[in-house]
C-alpha cells in the first residue's frame, strides 16, 4: 500500500502535515476528511526516483549518528515482540525531522505491501548501504532480526566512536597549525615590511637574521598570491588524479608504508574489515559473500585489493586465517584471531576480539601521536615567533647602542 504525505486544515484553522497510508489519492483524502480535517495537499511517497520526478535535496535523510539511533530503537522494538510493521509505524511517528518521516513512512508501505525490510531498506540507497542491506536480509531469512539488529546497532556505534576519537585527536594539532601558519604570514607580511621601513634610512647594516626575514617577506608579498594559486591547482590536480583508481591504489599503498601513519591506517581499516567479516559471518552470511562485503569497506585500496585476493584464495579452498596471512598488509593479529576462530569454531567471536583489540590499538596510537604532535607544534611556533621578533629587535638593539 503506497504512502502519502498530506497538508491539511484542522478545526482551528490550524495546519497539520504527516503521512498516512492508502490505495488511491483520492482514498488518502477521505481518510483525511474522516478526520475532520480539510485537505489541501496529497503527495505520493515514491521509493525510487523516476525519470523526471523531483529528487529530494539537502543531503541525507540520517546522519551516521541518528541512522545508528534509529537502528538500535528498531531493534528494541522488534526485539520486545512487536510486529515489524507496528515498529515502523512507531518510528514514523517519533521520526527527528519531516526527511526521516518521509523515508520510514516509505518502508512501512513496502513491507505493508508484503516486501521484506532488506528490499525496501535497498531502494534507499544514499541512507542504507549494502553492507547494511544484506545483514538486515541474513536476518530475517535466518529469523533472528532483533539479534542482528542489536549487533547491527552495536557496529555503527563503535564505527562511529572510533571515527569520533581519530578527529578529536587530529583536530587539536590542525588548529594549532592553522592558527600558527596564519600568525607567521601576518607577521612577514605586514609587521617585518614596517621594520624594514624604520630602518631604510640607515646606514647601518641589518643583522643577519633581520635580512633573512626581509628577504622572506618580500617574498611572500611579492609571490604569495602565486604561491597560493599553485597549491590550488596542484590541488585541483590531485583530485583529478585521485579520481584514477591506478594512482590512488600507488598513494594507499605508499600511504601504508609510512612510520607512524602508516600502521594506524592498517589497523583502522583492519579493526573494520574483522568487524564487519565478524557481523556478517554471526548473521549467516556466507563466507564468500561475507568477505566481499566485508572488502568493500575498506577505504584503502591497496588493503581493499589484498582482501580480494584473500577472498580468491578462499574460493581456492585455503583457510581464512593461510588467505589472510598471505597478504602482508593486514597485521598479523587478524590472521592469529581468525586461525583460532577456525580451530574452534567461533570465528565470528574471535574475529570480534580481533576487531577490538585492534581498535584499541588504534586510538591509543592516535592518542599518542596528538599527545606528542601538540607540544611539538607550540614549541615550533614559539621558535618561528621567536625569530621574527629577534629579527626585529636586533636592528633597535644595535642603533641604542650607536646613540650610546
Amino acid at each position: 500500500m503506497p504512502a502519502y504525505t498530506y497538508s491539511a486544515l484542522d478545526a482551528d484553522g490550524k495546519t497539520r502535515s504527516g503521512v498516512l497510508e492508502a490505495d488511491a489519492p483520492r482514498a488518502a483524502r477521505s481518510q483525511l476528511r474522516q478526520q475532520q480535517l480539510v485537505p489541501l495537499s496529497v503527495q505520493e511517497l515514491s521509493t525510487a526516483p523516476t525519470p523526471g520526478s523531483p529528487v529530494r535535496r539537502g543531503g541525507r535523510a540520517f546522519s551516521n549518528t541518528q541512522r545508528a539511533v534509529w537502528t538500535r530503537q528498531l531493534a528494541g522494538l522488534v526485539s520486545a515482540g512487536l510486529p515489524l510493521e507496528r515498529a515502523l509505524s512507531s518510528l514514523t511517528e517519533e521520526a527527528e525531522t519531516p526527511a526521516q518521516r518521509d523515508v520510514v513512512a516509505t518502508i512501512r508501505a513496502e513491507v505493508n505491501g508484503g516486501t521484506t525490510l532488506g528490499a525496501a531498506l535497498a531502494q534507499h540507497p544514499r541512507e542504507f548501504s549494502e553492507i547494511y542491506v544484506g545483514v538486515i536480509s541474513a536476518g530475517e531469512h535466518s529469523g533472528q532480526l532483533g539479534l542482528v539488529l542489536e549487533r547491527l546497532a552495536d557496529e555503527l556505534e563503535e564505527q562511529h566512536a572510533l571515527q569520533s576519537k581519530l578527529l578529536g585527536a587530529a583536530l587539536y594539532p590542525a588548529v594549532v597549525s592553522v592558527v600558527a601558519l596564519a600568525i607567521v604570514l601576518f607577521l612577514l607580511a605586514y609587521v617585518v615590511p614596517q621594520v624594514a621601513g624604520v630602518f631604510a634610512g640607515s646606514k647601518q647594516a641589518l643583522p643577519l637574521i633581520t635580512r633573512i626575514m626581509l628577504g622572506i617577506s618580500a617574498a611572500v608579498r611579492s609571490y604569495g598570491w602565486a604561491a597560493l594559486i599553485a597549491i590550488f591547482l596542484v590541488a585541483g590536480g590531485a583530485r583529478l588524479a585521485w579520481s584514477g583508481a591506478s594512482f590512488r591504489l600507488k598513494v594507499d599503498a605508499t600511504w601504508l608504508r609510512l612510520p607512524i601513519l602508516g600502521r594506524l591506517a592498517r589497523g583502522y581499516n583492519a579493526a573494520r574489515f574483522a568487524s564487519t567479516l565478524a557481523m556478517l559471518a554471526a548473521a549467516g552470511v556466507p563466507i564468500l559473500k561475507a568477505l566481499q562485503a566485508a572488502a568493500e569497506t575498506l577505504s584503502n585500496r591497496a588493503m581493499r585489493a589484498d582482501a580480494l585476493q584473500a577472498l580468491t584464495l578462499v574460493r581456492e579452498g585455503a583457510p581464512l586465517a593461510s588467505a589472510l596471512a598471505h597478504e602482508k598488509r593486514f597485521p598479523p593479529l587478524l590472521a592469529m584471531f581468525a586461525r583460532l576462530g577456525e580451530q574452534t569454531g567461533r570465528l565470528p567471536h574471535m574475529l570480534d576480539r580481533a576487531a577490538l583489540q585492534l581498535r584499541n590499538d588504534v586510538q591509543r596510537r592516535a592518542l599518542q601521536l596528538a599527545t606528542l604532535l601538540e607540544p611539538l607544534l607550540i614549541v615550533a611556533m614559539g621558535v618561528v615567533v621567536m625569530l621574527i621578533v629577534l629579527a626585529v629587535l636586533m636592528p633597535i638593539i644595535q642603533l641604542n647602542q650607536l646613540v650610546k
